[in-house]
């Protein structure tokens, strides 16, 4: 047994090199041969267990990160901050383990179990995506952000078709690996047919999603080159996470973003965008920071899309959100953005009455509300889509919003919460998925990094370091077309999470 744990490891480690920072994108492609090849001949509740422990690998190696975000900010000492990582691990894991556990059991022939890996995987990704308000963080796909002419299809299947993909790649390494080596599959024998037909198939679809990708790029720069286009600087303030919410840095704060956004106005932007929070006050209600902002808008002549807190006063109840401002060239507001999906100890607590040693991370008074979903900004007669941080990595957020006729979308974030950590690189990698899904142009502006550019093909067309002052101007593509994505979301994984779910009530049936 110990070479099947060793293997299920193995699993684990290979998944998260597959993913930045490390970045050996090609590990995904047979990162869970592993636990396949140790699990094939256990029952449920082996295979269950080698699942969970791959898992776990793969996990506290991906999110380590954790730790360190709620040691230095959530103010957790050690020996809490370091079982909580476990903890949410552990439940992340169950995923995997329930992908290794439900594989054993209803695989039969190496054909049905070729197809239905692939399905199976997809089906708890979409799962972890939702439940318990969901953390697709990510998901297998998002390790191949940088494969264009592989990750088009997702304007079409979302990321989990490109899942889909690699499981399917893992599958045809595992009956290959079974053939060779003579090994049966539930006292079947793997024969040359087997090999020659999942192999095939493979070659179809990859070959598929890449001509279907080379064919979307070409006219996706067509549709890009006949657009109208807005000229964009983002600003990187670069202020330590210490300092952010010190009101005695507060005036400093504002005024290096103001001497920043001066700088790029030789570039005459349309629009320069502030971070998440990057006005660390009560913008329209702490009046004299807010006038030295307006004042400093004023003399850029551009409209600016600013981060900052807000809150709404009803009587005695208040309500807090994490917002983003547009203001116009004057200074006068124009639209605001509230905060939709929020962080879990991070913008709020959830089950605070059961985790009362658990604070929230985000030094503000009260938990945040959520904002309405698919709201939108204006400027120039243009709607723009924003996401504030960990919205990001929802796809529905960014759907809602274009289908509400946003012509591009913003990302405005800080990740000086993650420091020096993986962290960042992860969270930009998922920023390429929602620009191809709804074939939008990306700006990305981030306190400490990683800010940057993305067109609607993916390419990432200008990124800056971390912990860098820095500035960047692009022109951007506005867009109109709605995608099959964009319209009609997740179907692709509502198809494999209902062919998973029948298999395994047929399966449990017979047996």
């Amino acid at each position: 047994m110990l070479h099947k744990i060793i293997l299920a490891a193995v699993s684990g480690i290979l998944l998260t090199g597959s993913f930045p920072e490390t970045g050996l994108s090609w590990l995904a492609w047979f990162a869970l041969l592993p636990l396949l090849i140790a699990a094939r001949d256990l029952k449920f509740r082996q295979s269950f267990r080698l699942g969970l422990l791959t898992g776990i690998v793969h996990y506290l190696s991906l999110l380590y990160w954790l730790s360190y975000t709620m040691k230095t900010y959530g103010h957790l000492p050690v020996y809490l901050s370091v079982p909580v990582l476990f903890l949410f691990s552990f439940y992340l894991s169950l995923y995997i383990a329930l992908f290794s556990g439900i594989f054993t059991r209803i695989s039969s022939g190496p054909l049905f179990s070729f197809f239905m890996i692939p399905v199976l995987w997809v089906a708890l990704e979409y799962v972890r995506s939702f439940l318990f308000t969901g953390f697709p963080w990510e998901l297998i796909a998002y390790s191949q952000y940088k494969s264009l002419h592989i990750i088009q299809v997702s304007d079409i299947l979302g990321p989990y078709g490109i899942s889909f993909l690699l499981a399917l790649s893992n599958t045809s390494f595992f009956i290959g690996f079974l053939y060779v080596t003579g090994t049966k599959w539930h006292e079947k024998k793997i024969s040359t047919g087997h090999v020659s037909i999942s192999l095939l198939v493979f070659i179809f679809v990859l070959a598929g999603f890449w001509y279907y990708g080379k064919s979307r790029i070409e006219k996706t720069d067509s549709a890009v080159s006949d657009s109208a286009g807005i000229t964009i600087s983002v600003i990187q303030g670069n202020i330590s996470q210490s300092e952010k919410w010190d009101p005695a840095f507060q005036y400093a704060t504002v005024k290096k973003y103001i001497n920043l956004s001066r700088s790029v106005a030789a570039d005459k932007p349309d629009l320069i965008i502030w971070p998440e929070t990057a006005a660390p006050f009560y913008f329209l209600y702490d009046t004299g920071l807010t006038k030295k902002v307006q004042n400093g808008v004023a003399e850029t002549g551009a409209g600016f899309l600013i981060g900052s807190p807000s809150f709404i006063q009803d009587g005695k109840n208040i309500e807090f959100y994490n917002s983003a401002y547009m203001l116009g060239p004057d200074g006068k507001v124009t639209g605001k953005y509230d905060k939709v999906h929020l962080v879990p100890f991070g913008e709020y607590v959830p089950l605070k009455r059961w985790l009362p040693f658990l604070g929230k991370m985000v030094e503000q008074v009260g938990d945040f509300s959520s904002g309405k979903k698919g709201s939108t900004v204006g400027l120039n007669g243009h709607s723009i889509g924003v996401l504030i941080c960990y919205e990001l990595i929802f796809p529905y957020l960014s759907r809602a919003e274009v289908i509400n006729g946003a012509g591009l979308l913003v990302n405005i974030t800080n990740d000086a919460w993650y420091g020096r950590t993986g962290a960042p690189y992860q969270h930009f990698s998922m920023a390429v998925f929602r620009a191809i899904e709804n074939r939008r142009a990306l700006v990305r502006a981030a306190n400490t990094g990683i800010s940057g550019f993305i067109d609607p093909a993916g390419r990432i067309i200008g990124s800056t370091p971390l912990f860098e002052d820095a500035v960047m101007t692009k022109r951007v593509p506005v867009l109109k077309e709605l995608t099959f994505y964009t319209r009609f979301g997740d179907i692709f994984a509502l198809a494999c999470l209902a062919a998973a779910i029948s298999a395994f009530l047929v399966k449990s049936r017979k047996k």
